[in-house]
């Protein structure tokens, strides 16, 4: 996963596997966003994988974006390809609001998108400007105690292992805590340390916020 800033939102991007022999992780993945982009090749279409993870982000009732890139391609063929995804959502069931899904063309080794084939493009601003408008952000409850879903385990060499998910609600911060197991028990736990992301690089943290997705150890 990877953070980054966009004028004054925080964009959280988690990268899904792409095929059906990681299921569980696709799923665990998909707990902990708003929204989807699905990313199809402009002259290959959608792949047996991609049918997988759209499945499954149906399933979870997830807003869809779908991006099509390598636009750049000889081979390219957009208005196909295009119809080829629309003939999936349909496929796969989906909703009347999924299936109105906005649509931005990439080619992501130049760093451009846009809209409109037909316009020039320079940048990935209209790729982004989409992520913002399109998905919606988290939905927190200012009522509710600090609530944190670990959806992935990962080990560091100096603190050992770390639980990575998402922060639900509430503030999360370096400190003690009581973990509330659903059995009703309750049990004295310590954050030592908290690390997020900016761009690829995991950073140490003090403390973060609902919405953010970080990695723990403790």
């Amino acid at each position: 996963n990877t953070t980054i800033h966009y004028h004054n939102v925080k964009i959280n991007i988690v990268d899904t596997p792409g095929h059906a022999d990681f299921g569980g992780e696709v799923e665990r993945t998909l707990a902990m966003v708003d929204g989807v982009m699905l990313l199809v090749d402009a002259s290959e279409g959608p792949l047996p994988q991609t049918r997988f993870v759209l499945k499954k982000a149906l399933e979870s009732k997830l807003p869809p974006i779908v991006c099509i890139n390598k636009i750049d391609r000889p081979d390219a063929r957009v208005a196909a390809v295009l119809d080829e995804i629309y003939d999936l959502f349909i496929d796969l069931d989906a909703s009347e609001d999924q299936l109105d899904f906005p649509v931005v063309y990439t080619n992501a080794r130049a760093g451009i998108a846009t809209r409109d084939l037909k316009e020039p493009a320079d940048n990935l601003k209209p790729l982004f400007d989409l992520i913002v408008q399109a998905l919606p952000g988290p939905l927190v409850d200012p009522q509710a105690p600090t609530q944190f879903q670990a959806n992935n385990l990962d080990y560091n060499d100096y603190v050992g292992r770390l639980a990575i998910g998402r922060v639900k609600n509430g503030k999360l911060a370096v400190g003690n805590y009581t973990l509330c197991r659903v059995t009703g028990t309750q049990h004295p736990v310590k954050v030592t340390q908290l690390y997020g992301w900016q761009g690829l690089k995991r950073i140490e943290q003090e403390s973060v916020d609902a919405g953010d997705i970080v990695a723990v150890a403790g």
